[in-house]
């Protein structure tokens, strides 16, 4: 898919009222793109949607909770199929599984996971519909290639949302749709500042040394957009992004025994 000139293109993006999601709208809209947009921070999806019209772009923009099935079927009736379908929206939760409470296994999964179910199943058969191919991606995360003993249920889900990107690229390749399964690193977004903490994360002063290293590590979620771009243009099935998420995938695919000795220095070293 070019992505250079998006003239005449339609791309959708969930979560786009901050972050990542936000900066990938932002880039497709002065790359040509008209735009679908969602999120629940109403303030936040109006700042987006208002500086891609001051682009010049058509934009259609809802407020609209990801994990809800009906308010995400009424979504796609509304905006048919796109030609990129971005399932962006998701939500931090840091603790090992001991500390964990199962409500907030419940909303983390309702979310990040079936958030992204819900994108693919509501609107894929618009795409395929349409005709013309197009592409899906999906945020997974590094915690999605390399697990971490202090994000057991968040690394659930972005592996969760790893597998099925696989094994929905697979099922599409009849229908001329790619699918990419993004995975970045450390990157510095609003998710560290609100994201539920339990167990060591949530010890006093802990959330503020995550938020100072995210914010001191400087890679910021417009460098995010252009890979998430750069790998839809190459149809990669997986892109990792930022240098830790590429080393900590050479890891794992290459011992995985050493995977996890690295995971569980990285999380004490998070907490100092």
């Amino acid at each position: 898919m070019d992505v250079e000139r998006l003239d005449g293109k339609t791309v959708l993006v969930t979560g786009a009222g901050s972050g990542i999601g936000r900066e990938t709208a932002l880039l497709c809209a002065r790359r040509g793109a008209d735009l679908v947009i969602c999120d629940l921070n109403a303030e936040g999806l109006a700042a987006t949607e208002n500086e891609a019209r001051s682009l010049g772009r058509n934009v259609l923009a809802r407020q609209v909770d990801v994990s809800h099935r009906e308010q995400m079927r009424a979504f796609a009736e509304e905006a048919g199929g796109p030609d990129l379908l971005v399932n962006n929206a998701g939500v931090g939760l840091a603790g090992g599984l001991l500390d964990t409470p199962l409500d907030d296994w419940d909303w983390v999964v309702s979310i990040n996971l079936m958030g992204v179910v819900h994108g693919c199943h509501f609107f894929l058969p618009k795409m395929i519909e349409r005709g013309g191919g197009g592409h899906v991606v999906n945020l997974s995360s590094l915690a999605g290639l390399h697990a971490s003993p202090e994000l057991v249920a968040y690394s659930a889900t972005k592996f969760g949302v790893l597998g099925l990107s696989l094994a929905l690229r697979e099922e599409l390749v009849p229908h001329g749709i790619g699918v990419t399964a993004i995975c970045p690193g450390i990157i510095n977004t609003p998710i560290t500042s609100s994201s539920r903490m339990y167990g060591k994360s949530a010890e006093p002063g802990a959330r503020e040394r995550i938020v100072r290293n995210y914010e001191r590590r400087g890679y910021g979620p417009d460098k995010v957009a252009r890979n998430i771009l750069k790998a839809v243009e190459r149809n990669r099935p997986i892109a990792p992004v930022s240098p830790e998420s590429w080393v900590s995938w050479g890891i794992v695919r290459t011992s995985p025994r050493l995977a996890g000795w690295v995971a569980r220095k990285l999380a004490a070293a998070a907490q100092r």
